[in-house]
């Protein structure tokens, strides 16, 4: 029976997950993925983070393509956050205050960041991008970051506290 709760909780995640991206993939910078994904991993741990990680890396393929080096990045960033923010739910024994929440917005910011930073070193890697491509490539991230950064701050801000209480309280 723990399997199959297993199963079907990590594909609702990742039904929710991909949903929530396709929703916002015509809006540069705009996405919903970080606050979804750091609740469902602060909620049920790192074993169910992985899990939810790894399967969201290669399903979103089936709607948005198979590229390469984006389920690298995806498959590595994912994992990380999956274990970190698990991690974090059990430090934290689940619970939500207005001092966790700020430290969780300064962590989810910082794996935002980290994430196009991932993603410059990749992506130049994966193609065999030349020093100056590489910082072509670079410097264009910048403008997708910041953007995405400011959003990840406001989401998780806004809605950690109110989605890690609907998740508990109907044990998704």
């Amino acid at each position: 029976m723990k399997q199959t709760k297993l199963i079907v909780r990590v594909a609702m995640c990742v039904a929710l997950l991909i949903g929530g991206q396709l929703a916002l993939s015509s809006v540069s910078g705009i996405e919903i993925v970080t606050v979804m994904m750091l609740c469902f991993c602060f909620c049920y741990g790192i074993r169910h983070g992985i899990a939810i990680a790894t399967t969201f890396s290669l399903l979103r393929c089936l709607v948005f393509g198979f590229q390469v080096n984006v389920i690298v990045l995806y498959l590595i960033y994912y994992n990380l956050f999956a274990v970190f923010f698990g991690w974090l739910g059990v430090r934290f024994a689940g619970k939500v205050s207005l001092a966790k929440t700020v430290l969780v917005v300064v962590f989810a910011a910082l794996f935002t960041l980290g994430f196009t930073l991932l993603d410059d070193v990749i992506t130049p890697l994966m193609y065999g991008f030349h020093k100056k491509a590489a910082m072509v490539y670079f410097l264009q991230s910048l403008y997708a970051v910041i953007p995405q950064t400011v959003c990840t701050v406001v989401t998780v801000s806004i809605c950690f506290h109110p989605l890690t209480r609907v998740i508990k309280r109907f044990n998704l």
